[in-house]
């Protein structure tokens, strides 16, 4: 399991302290912001994008 760990530290060093944003009453640390950034834009991008065969489908209905 030390392996592990040595492995993730040599890529990003996971003692240092994080790094947080704050405006007025929030603060947030940088990694949640881009995981909620990444989360709001995986629901937008279900809501736009259309199914797969779909197309076929309505075309086969006809």
């Amino acid at each position: 399991m030390a392996a592990i760990y040595s492995l993730f530290d040599a890529l990003l060093p996971l003692t240092s302290p994080g790094h947080y944003i704050q405006w007025h009453w929030i603060q947030i640390s940088v990694a949640n912001l881009i995981v909620i950034i990444l989360m709001i834009a995986t629901f937008i991008a279900a809501l736009v994008v259309p199914f797969p065969g779909r197309r076929r489908r309505r075309g086969g209905d006809e």
